[in-house]
């Protein structure tokens, strides 16, 4: 239950048509952040004149950040004020979008990018909960149906939207517009009413330290491992503190009186089985949506404004196909069916992506990216909505935490394992540290493209495999229990 406090003149202040507004907006501006600026990679690149870990941090920074710190904000905004939460969330991400319109450096540039995933981090999780307070009943429930849409509409025309804007006004563009959505969100913040969590919930900071700590250090070892050498020691300490870590937060967890996570979830097979999924899904379509759009500029040549277009064909589907998933849920197509039928679908979209070579068009693209993006919509559609009908009301809201944390860790540390990767296998084929980092950054030589080539229908081929093989882990954990006789 939620006490809600506002200003000396409230009839003045709290307006719940502005306030959905405000908070829609949020939502689409941090959707396209995630999904836009990988568009902008390869011209950040050549402007900076950097290339490998340090550039990538671009996109996985911000990706880090807003996984490891939406729990976080979530128990701060409860503790605090979802309004001064979700106003301080939006004030971080205007402050690092300037500070990346302007930065000279790649290492500022990475730090604004950090702090605008913890700004975008407090805008979720305290926007969600300003619905909840402000709206009731029907209304609440378009109020969340727009919070999707917008999330889906960001994601769908990020790179596009990215790559005019790229081509317009350079990468710097891309950033400013993100400044501008949020001033209008401060500006809207202040008409959304305050409410707090009925009885004061106590801060989980062993919890939050040793999630946060440990995702980092995973992060950082894996994206340093291709560079530096996975047998160096830097990566080996940073990998062995992120595991140590995270094994350290699962115990807090456990014995914690107020965990920021509740792992007895873990014991529910079916929620456990939508987890799974979620995180196959991420494993099938991030690593496209990010790293794909350097390829098609290094490898042939295509403008940003052009590369983002063409990843319409995998972005669109996950904006169209969510509703047509449940519908078919509602006319009594199981939910462990249309989630196995998602992962297959993007298992074989990352295998026929293998096609990936110099000079592919449309036509080549085409069926592959829209097989991905058909598989991630359809899931989009239904996994929320199954994995909380399967756990008690009064748990709800842990679940769905739970849930947004694996999906969120997930696009993360996809991220950084797709990109190490790619210059793994490019290392291999090149046998040049310096090169494998210039040419996934997408400095590509015409000699060099081969081996590019190489390295992404290695990476896909993998992808595909682990995917099909949690489709299969997923369709086994929601088979349905027996009934006791």
């Amino acid at each position: 239950m939620s006490t809600i406090s506002v200003g000396a003149r409230p009839a003045r202040r709290v307006s719940p048509p502005v306030t959905a507004a405000t908070v829609l907006l949020g939502v689409l501006a941090l959707a396209m952040s995630i999904a836009g600026t990988a568009v902008a990679v390869p011209r950040i690149g050549d402007d900076l004149g950097v290339s490998g870990a340090a550039l990538q941090w671009v996109v996985a920074g911000y990706n880090l950040t807003f996984a490891a710190c939406t729990l976080v904000c979530g128990s701060l905004a409860d503790l605090f004020g979802r309004r001064r939460v979700f106003t301080l969330g939006a004030a971080l991400f205007t402050v690092a979008a300037l500070a990346g319109t302007v930065a000279n450096g790649i290492w500022l540039l990475d730090a604004a990018r950090l702090l605008a995933g913890v700004g975008a981090a407090g805008m979720m999780a305290a926007g969600g909960a300003i619905l909840a307070s402000t709206f009731d009943g029907a209304a609440r429930t378009r109020a969340f149906a727009g919070m999707g849409t917008m999330a889906g509409v960001g994601i769908a025309i990020g790179p596009s939207l990215s790559g005019w804007m790229i081509g317009g006004f350079g990468w710097r563009g891309t950033f400013g517009a993100y400044v501008v959505a949020g001033l209008l969100v401060l500006a809207g913040s202040r008409f959304a009413p305050e409410s707090r969590a009925g009885e004061r919930p106590r801060v989980d900071h062993g919890g939050i330290t040793t999630f946060v700590g440990g995702l980092a250090a995973l992060m950082f070892g894996i994206m340093q491992g291709p560079e530096q050498g996975w047998s160096s020691a830097p990566v080996l300490v940073a990998l062995a503190a992120g595991a140590l870590l995270l094994v350290a937060f699962g115990v807090v967890e456990r014995r914690g009186a107020h965990p920021v996570l509740d792992l007895t979830l873990i014991r529910n097979r079916p929620f456990m089985g939508w987890c799974l999924g979620t995180l196959a899904t991420s494993i099938g379509f991030v690593g496209v949506l990010v790293f794909l759009p350097t390829y098609l500029q290094g490898v042939n040549g295509v403008p940003a404004s052009r590369s983002g277009v063409l990843m319409l064909m995998l972005t669109a589907p996950v904006l169209v196909v969510p509703p047509l998933g449940g519908r078919l849920v509602t006319r009594g197509v199981p939910g462990r069916t249309l989630m196995t039928a998602a992962l297959g679908l993007i298992a074989a979209g990352n295998a026929w992506l293998t096609v990936l070579r110099p000079g592919i068009g449309v036509t080549g693209l085409l069926g592959p990216l829209l097989l991905i993006g058909v598989g991630m919509g359809l899931s989009f559609g239904i996994t929320d909505g199954q994995a909380m009908n399967i756990v008690e009301p009064a748990r709800a809201g842990t679940a769905a935490g739970f849930l947004n944390t694996v999906r969120g860790a997930a696009e993360a540390l996809v991220i950084a394992v797709f990109g190490a990767a790619l210059v793994s296998l490019i290392r291999v084929e090149t046998g040049s540290p310096a090169a494998a980092a210039r040419i996934a950054a997408g400095e590509v030589a015409r000699t060099e493209r081969a081996a590019f080539t190489d390295a992404w229908h290695s990476a896909l081929s993998g992808v595909a495999l682990v995917t099909a093989l949690c489709a299969v882990a997923v369709f086994v954990l929601l088979r349905p229990r027996r009934a006791a006789s």
